[in-house]
């Protein structure tokens, strides 16, 4: 009875180190540099968990707001994972007394091998204060970004 209970019990807590994973994405190029992650559930949908990063677009200035964004859980917009794509959207707003301005990135990949996303990164800089002809469009910035998932 208790060899049962034991491989009842192992087998058990075997199933739970297998109930979450994760998937991480980064970019180091001359325009941007990125490293976001999340953990990921398995089963219930797959929500994110923890989803954390830091952004760093090298053209603004030194103090510029914009230079530098962390991302946190709420940022996380939408995700999709599964065996051939990963795909991410992520919003974060940055307010001031003077302006409004956001930063949208978007990733966008296929598997490459398992466990092995590469894709394109476009992110959408939305800076009212240096919008001088005012026609609201975002300034666009794309490249190549590697992610993983487990």
């Amino acid at each position: 009875m208790r060899t049962i209970l034991c491989v009842a019990m192992l087998l058990t807590s075997a199933g739970t180190a297998f109930a979450s994973g994760g998937i991480w994405c980064s970019v180091d190029d001359k325009v941007v540099t990125l490293d976001v992650g999340a953990g990921v559930t398995r089963g219930m949908g797959g929500p994110t968990f923890n989803f954390r990063g830091d952004l760093e677009i090298k053209a603004r200035p030194a103090g510029d707001g914009l230079r530098k964004t962390v991302f946190e859980d709420s940022n996380l917009t939408q995700y999709w994972l599964d065996d051939k794509e990963l795909r991410l959207n992520i919003y974060h707003e940055h307010e001031s007394a003077n302006a409004f301005s956001s930063v949208e990135l978007t990733i966008l990949t296929n598997a490459s091998d398992e466990g092995v996303y590469d894709g394109q990164y476009t992110l959408a800089v939305h800076d009212n204060a240096a919008d001088t002809d005012k026609d609201g469009k975002p300034a666009e910035l794309t490249g190549k970004v590697s992610c993983g998932a487990e």
